[in-house]
């Protein structure tokens, strides 16, 4: 079983991926792709809030 001491870099890799990914929807000329890559980093974004409260102890993860 994991300390969970990578927990806080996983949670920041996964906050800066939604962010490189809104900043590719910035500059997406196609609506579609955009909404896609919006989409993908809100769901990142979602993980990382989901894994940072796990690791704090404040939630538990669903069997």
């Amino acid at each position: 079983m994991s300390d969970g001491s990578g927990s806080g870099s996983h949670v920041r890799q996964l906050r800066q991926e939604a962010e490189g990914l809104n900043q590719e929807a910035e500059r997406a000329t196609d609506s579609q792709e955009r909404q896609r890559l919006q989409d993908k980093a809100r769901r990142l974004l979602a993980l990382s809030e989901q894994e940072s409260a796990m690791a704090a102890g404040d939630i538990y993860p669903q069997e």
